[in-house]
């Protein structure tokens, strides 16, 4: 008797201090997250996305502490919310102080989620907001309905890890967002009707970034899965499904996308990965090496399937497929809990309210445990779709989801936290043998109308650089542009009056580019294509009416459709030919 009850008073400590070590390694896939987002999306937003996923966590804490903590799990009222409390700070000798960490990384993921599909285009200061109100109110709830001793749990529905608490939650939040907020300048090309006819690839700018940012995902997810098993035969159990779906998911995936296109995608595999222990996190304790197989299975089918609905059906611009992973896969992994439970799991402890045993469908268990759980789906669905559509709502209506079409186009590092690079020190050009620069930029501006483009839009196509004018009243015009539109920038130049030009066809790098491979399913631009040089020296006519008449010929709605560059002529002249050739050019025109 005393042999077992010192066997289980170690066995407590080892999983107590395995608790612990469980919400660090959760607390650790922040850095995850961070580093996928930050590498599948573009370079100049690098530094903002790294804020977003600090204070996700920052700000989710101060949340959590002052009301978020005691609707998760205080007293429970009715069902539906834990009892507000301060029990941190007035019964501090007696708190849950091992609980209260274990439930704040998780409640800071489902924040984090929601980052990435709204990356590139959300202000710093919206983004705080919704955020906070993630942490303290929409998660809280919900995940008392499951964890908390709700209604939810009183009935028998079953989410070990979060499948539904928090990756479902944070993909339905991502979906919607996403969808009020906008696509990317230039993600959807539309006709003169309005509707979307071409989906333009933006290739993330750090693909080794993203893989990172996937391996600690996936190394801190064993303690997301694993942190609250209660014995070593269900910690083991649990760590063999958690490594079996998310491997199968990939496998699968890269099948499916070398199939579908050619070859098999890198990002979308890594999505995969992600999308496989996703899937697994409900069902992670209950299941068997056959049904995490099947799990992963649909789970690298759904990833591929997600990121094609979102861009060619819903139109809904997600850089890093945060929908298709959590929001498709935390449904997906949530049912699988009703289909592929079996008690033959170490640790198995599914009830009904009577406190019968409840199996899944596919191991005789029939529709009771799978009609629980799409109960808890549709319930949880709807709780999150009514009060995050109130919630950006509110914020679009007082301070405003997006940023500016100018802020935007510069990139969030420099507009909202006054960072020019978050690579400050490092070359952005591709020295490889196509001299590719800025390839990570996107190109289509969304308006192919110059006359209806915004003077942002006209000066992001065609940048004119030095558009100072001498006193001598004479200047030197340098105009870059793709051989394609040649002949209308001469018949433009005629039109105006210069009669006198030097063309040069040259190859250009920049940030527009010729047909290629494809990005997620998304065909992507090459990168060098020819280019012509116009140079022209004007006198009487002035150089605004060159700028303006060039700008309009070369603008197709594209960033970088061409370059303007304006010298005064005495400085060139001086430079190349000497002091005494200057005076004769005076008489130029």
């Amino acid at each position: 008797m005393k042999e077992s009850m010192i066997i289980d008073l170690v066995n407590g400590n080892v999983f107590g201090v395995w608790f612990l070590i469980g919400a660090a390694l959760v607390f650790w896939m922040q850095a995850g997250f961070a580093m996928v987002e930050a590498g599948f999306t573009r370079a100049k937003n690098a530094g903002n996305i790294i804020m977003k996923n600090l204070m996700d966590f920052s700000i989710g804490t101060v949340m959590f502490i002052l009301i978020g903590f005691s609707l998760l799990l205080g007293e429970d009222v009715i069902g539906l919310i834990g009892k507000p409390g301060f029990d941190l700070f007035t019964s501090y000798a007696n708190f849950d102080w091992s609980n209260f960490v274990f439930n704040l990384v998780f409640c800071a993921t489902t924040a984090t989620i929601v980052s990435g599909a709204m990356a590139e285009r959300t202000k710093f200061l919206s983004y705080c907001i919704y955020s906070a109100i993630i942490s303290a109110l929409i998660y809280p709830i919900e995940a008392h309905w499951i964890w908390g001793g709700g209604w939810l749990a009183q009935l028998g529905f079953h989410d070990f890890a979060g499948s539904c608490a928090i990756h479902m939650v944070g993909g339905i939040s991502a979906l919607i967002g996403a969808k009020i907020l906008g696509a990317r300048i230039g993600k959807f090309k539309k006709d003169s009707s309005g509707k979307i006819v071409k989906v333009n690839a933006f290739p993330g700018h750090n693909l080794p970034l993203g893989a990172l940012g996937v391996f600690i995902l996936w190394f801190g997810w064993y303690g997301f899965n694993g942190a609250a098993a209660t014995s070593v035969e269900q910690l083991g159990s649990i760590f063999l499904t958690t490594t079996i779906a998310p491997a199968v998911a990939t496998v699968t995936c890269m099948i499916l996308t070398w199939v579908k296109y050619g070859k098999p995608d890198v990002s979308m595999s890594l999505n995969a990965s992600l999308a496989g222990l996703v899937a697994i996190t409900a069902p992670c304790d209950v299941t068997d090496a056959l049904g995490a197989v099947i799990i992963g299975i649909v789970a690298g089918v759904l990833v591929v399937f997600g990121v094609w609905l979102l861009d060619y059906k819903l139109h809904v611009d997600d850089p890093v497929g945060a929908v298709a992973v959590h929001c498709l896969n935390g449904i997906w992994g949530t049912i699988a809990v009703g289909l592929f439970a079996t008690d033959s799991a170490p640790g198995y402890g599914i009830a009904d309210a009577a406190g019968n045993t409840m199996v899944g469908l596919f191991y005789g268990g029939g529709f009771k445990l799978l009609g629980l759980q799409l109960l808890g789906v549709l319930a949880v669905a709807a709780w999150t779709a009514v009060t995050i559509t109130i919630t950006f709502l509110a914020i679009k209506a007082t301070n405003g989801l997006r940023v500016s079409e100018e802020e935007e186009i510069t990139g969030l590092d420099a507009t909202e936290h006054g960072l020019p690079s978050a690579y400050a020190g490092f070359s952005l050009m591709d020295i490889s043998n196509t001299m590719t620069m800025d390839m990570n930029e996107n190109t289509d501006l969304g308006e192919e109308d110059y006359e209806k483009a915004s003077d942002v839009k006209k000066d992001a196509a065609v940048q004119v650089v030095n558009p100072g004018f001498p006193s001598t009243g004479i200047s030197k015009v340098v105009i870059i542009a793709k051989l394609t539109r040649y002949e209308k920038l001469k018949k433009a130049m005629n039109d105006l009056g210069v009669t006198g030009m030097t063309v040069t066809q040259v190859m250009g790098c920049g940030i527009q580019k010729g047909v290629g491979e494809k990005y997620r399913g998304v065909e992507m631009d090459a990168t060098l294509l020819p280019k012509v040089k116009v140079e022209v020296v004007v006198s009487k006519i002035p150089v605004e009416s060159v700028i303006e008449a060039a700008k309009k010929v070369l603008y197709t709605g594209h960033v970088g459709d061409g370059k303007i560059f304006v010298y005064p002529v005495e400085r060139v002249v001086k430079i190349r030919t000497g002091e005494e050739n200057f005076a004769a050019l005076q008489d130029v025109e």
